[in-house]
């Protein structure tokens, strides 16, 4: 029952925080939510403008709207949550001194946020290229939706980290975006791996986020092949070690930033 009831009252408190989280990132904002959808058709935009011509005849099994979309998005739902997380004790740092409210709560409801704000964006942005003709299946729902699930539990492993460093060092909010510059390209939002060339593969099959982004561009074009190392197995295994040192990290660090 103890464990029932402070489940619950965690329940509330997160919901409690996702709602001032929602007020903050769009209320002093005129189009309000609109630009959650404007700012990734804008990147979208700009790289098929650039782009397009190319890619299509490098790529021709898949529509390269339809390839950006499983780029762009789920990099923005890690980069978002990830950025987010380094001032999410500062930003709510005067409710910390209410007994139930803890710092992964502050880190949870950003992360709710981003999630929804991305799903949602999403789901519009597949409706629209299915409107426009553009061919892809969600006949593997299941598995889309899994890695979706697993891009979200691995940038909460990330955020744990990043909310630690950016509560011992404030100056990180700067440096840290920096640093994810490399990893952008590093992920295959705007290239398929296959260009690469072998030997120099290794460059960025370590990266989980670029095993996520072709494993959803062959679920939705089963066409679109993988290459030998992408693999679901390796992303699962990614996100269950870096959520889980992410996790012993802040349990480590809690107390202290309790207090601080």
């Amino acid at each position: 029952m103890m464990l029932l009831e402070s489940l619950a009252i965690q329940r509330r408190v997160i919901w409690s925080l996702f709602l001032r989280e929602l007020k903050t990132r769009f209320g002093k904002f005129r189009l309000g939510y609109i630009w959650a959808l404007l700012e990734p058709l804008a990147q979208m935009a700009l790289f098929f403008f650039i782009f397009g011509f190319v890619m299509h005849r490098l790529m021709p099994e898949i529509s390269f709207l339809v390839f950006l979309t499983n780029g762009i998005f789920p990099w923005m739902l890690f980069s978002n949550i990830a950025t987010r997380s380094v001032t999410a004790i500062e930003a709510n740092r005067g409710l910390l001194s209410y007994r139930p409210v803890r710092p992964i709560d502050t880190l949870l409801s950003r992360v709710l946020l981003e999630s929804l704000i991305i799903l949602v964006t999403y789901a519009i942005t597949l409706a629209g290229l299915a409107l426009m003709g553009e061919s892809f299946t969600l006949n593997r729902l299941l598995e889309v939706g899994l890695i979706f699930i697993l891009i979200v539990l691995f940038s909460t492993g990330v955020g744990c980290f990043f909310m630690v460093l950016g509560e011992a060092f404030p100056e990180s909010e700067k440096i840290l975006p920096v640093l994810l510059r490399p990893l952008y390209f590093m992920s295959g939002v705007m290239f398929s791996p296959a260009i690469v060339p072998t030997e120099y593969r290794w460059l960025i099959d370590w990266n989980p986020m670029l095993h996520a982004m072709e494993l959803l561009r062959h679920y939705e074009v089963p066409t679109y092949p993988l290459t030998p190392n992408i693999s679901l197995n390796y992303l699962i295994l990614s996100t269950v070690v870096v959520l889980t040192a992410g996790m012993i990290l802040y349990k480590g660090r809690e107390p202290a930033m309790m207090t601080s």
